[in-house]
């Protein structure tokens, strides 16, 4: 039974009830699950995006503000995603909307440091 102390202890909550779709739909809205969710499908999908052999030497790691980082085994392999950006970009594009992706950066994997990689 709620208390009229527990009630004070939610300030700024409504008591009422909120359906459960409406609550996902405000927080998948949110940014940092928006770009989550889109990381998510870029995973799963990723294939799809650069194709067999490329799927196997990178892969995504962060989606922030429009920015995809591309994290790949070597420097070669990076400079590869470099130059397929624009590629890369449109591919992604198809797979989680137009304007979710706006750029591609690539960070090489340092080696024996599981999703450690610098920027380039």
């Amino acid at each position: 039974m709620w208390s009229s102390n527990r009630r004070k202890d939610l300030s700024g909550r409504s008591p009422d009830a909120t359906e459960l779709g409406t609550v996902l739909d405000r927080l998948l809205g949110q940014r940092p699950l928006r770009g989550g969710m889109a990381l998510g499908v870029l995973a799963r999908r990723w294939e799809e995006v650069v194709g067999a052999r490329l799927a196997e030497e990178c892969s995504p790691a962060a989606l922030e503000g429009g920015v995809l980082l591309v994290m790949t085994s070597s420097q070669a392999w990076g400079a590869q995603i470099k130059f397929l950006s624009e590629a890369v970009r449109a591919a992604a594009a198809r797979v989680v909307g137009e304007g979710v992706v706006k750029d591609v950066r690539v960070t090489v994997r340092i080696a024996g440091v599981p999703g450690k990689g610098g920027a380039r």
